[in-house]
């Protein structure tokens, strides 16, 4: 029986399912920060969008895994298939251009978010959200520097600490960046020490440092990439391929079954877990299941998409759900996406809900002046009028980002990747492999 390829872009569907719940959470923490609780207090009757695997859309702490595993996924699916085809020599040396052009391909983009953001913040377009009653607004809205030399110097100074401390005042969403970048070079270096080991024994050194960095409490990023490699050179394996399409009961039975394991244990709540009973059992479990001073609620995220994953890699319905023209779209925006949903949030979202000026001063009898009062969260009426309109503009800025922008920071990388590389020298008449930069051949490489 022939057997069929895998269909991978499932990959870029549960990308863009990813960005969309990193800009729910986003709204949630902006206006109800009970969604992230068990219940609104003790004892209370638990709201509908509180109950497990339903919460998991608005308290979003697994979008970031998420990230993470497509990254480790798709940096090794092309590479190993080619160590599978015994093309060493060729992975080798376009896995040294794809782990060069990560870098410019990352921070090219961003960095103009970052000047387009501090831009806009001169003019004080985050004033309104400073003063809203809500700790992320607040947190994340850059307020304006009154010295435009100081101002540049922030500037520079903003776009060095993305890359190097994960911090930037200007856009506090790109803390994950960095991470993301690390654990790609990471995912590059691992597929070269483990080149020429047989396909059994790389999938098995790949699980094996997934259990080191579940070991050492990197639930969002280590140990998703470590599962995205895995998974991927599990799903090019021709044995794995052909015993799964000889069966039907790890797709009918196997796959909703670890899908749903997987949901339930996202599912745990940021706070207050002794609240409900559910959440305190899966509280009491933690102990016996993670590692000493773990992060319980990102533990747990990052264990459930494991297990999501493995259900999603077991189902073709799952796959192909995921791979429908809605979710492949928003995979395509993702990454602007990200980058612009917060500005857009804190700007046009807020001044739709409260308008363009803040709340005056008071001025006290003795002349002292304060601070008017913050603005309260707007009425259901007016939050779920102006949020599909939101949603629209922000998904059409994004979908312009990506036809202009990114094509343009894709041009930029190529002519450095051209620029930089040596250009590999053949002779196909006599039949010889290419000769990799700097003339190292792979056959003189230590096996």
């Amino acid at each position: 029986m022939a057997v069929k390829a895998e269909n991978v872009k499932w990959v870029d569907g549960l990308r863009g399912f990813a960005s969309l719940l990193v800009v729910l959470t986003h709204i949630a923490r902006s206006w109800d920060e009970g969604l992230f609780l068990p219940a609104d207090a003790e004892g209370a009757k638990p709201r509908v969008a509180q109950w497990p695997i339903i919460r998991i859309m608005f308290q979003g702490r697994v979008g970031v895994a998420i990230f993470s595993l497509v990254t480790g996924y798709v940096c090794a699916l092309k590479p190993i298939r080619q160590c599978r085809s015994g093309q060493q020599e060729l992975m080798m040396q376009q896995l040294a251009k794809s782990a060069f052009r990560r870098v410019p391909r990352l921070m090219l983009p961003t960095t103009i978010a970052t000047i387009l953001i501090w831009f806009v913040t001169q003019f004080g377009v985050f004033e309104v959200a400073n003063r809203v009653e809500g700790w992320w607004l607040n947190y994340t809205s850059p307020n304006m520097t009154p010295y435009i030399g100081q101002a540049v110097m922030d500037l520079i100074l903003n776009c060095i600490t993305t890359w190097t401390k994960m911090w930037n005042v200007y856009d506090k969403n790109q803390w994950t960046l960095l991470p993301l970048l690390k654990g790609s070079m990471t995912v590059y270096m691992f597929l070269v020490a483990t080149a020429y080991l047989k396909p059994r024994f790389r999938m098995m050194a790949a699980f094996g440092f997934y259990l080191y960095n579940y070991i050492g409490n990197e639930p969002a990023f280590g140990m998703q990439f470590f599962f995205g490699v895995f998974l991927s050179d599990l799903s090019q394996s021709p044995s794995h391929i052909a015993w799964c399409q000889a069966r039907k009961w790890p797709q009918r039975f196997l796959a909703p079954i670890l899908i749903l394991i997987g949901l339930i244990l996202a599912s745990y709540p940021e706070n207050h877990v002794d609240w409900v009973h559910w959440s305190t059992k899966m509280g009491h479990w933690s102990v016996l299941i993670f590692p000493h001073d773990n992060e319980t609620p990102r533990a747990y995220s990052g264990l459930g998409l494991n297990f999501v994953a493995l259900g999603i890699h077991f189902s073709p319905s799952a796959k192909n759900f995921l791979s429908n023209r809605y979710l492949l779209y928003f995979g395509k925006n993702s990454f602007a996406v990200y980058l612009l949903h917060g500005s857009l949030l804190r700007t046009i979202l807020v001044w739709m809900y409260y308008g363009f000026q803040v709340p005056a001063d008071i001025i006290h009898e003795d002349g002292k002046r304060e601070p008017g009062h913050n603005f309260p969260p707007p009425s259901r009426a007016r939050f779920w009028c102006w949020l599909p309109i939101w949603f629209v503009i922000l998904y059409t800025v994004a979908h312009y980002w990506t036809k202009y922008v990114d094509p343009l920071c894709a041009k930029l990388t190529e002519r450095w990747v051209k620029y930089t590389f040596e250009t590999p020298q053949t002779d196909l008449s006599a039949g010889e492999k290419p000769i990799l930069p700097h003339a190292v051949q792979v056959s003189e490489l230590p096996k």
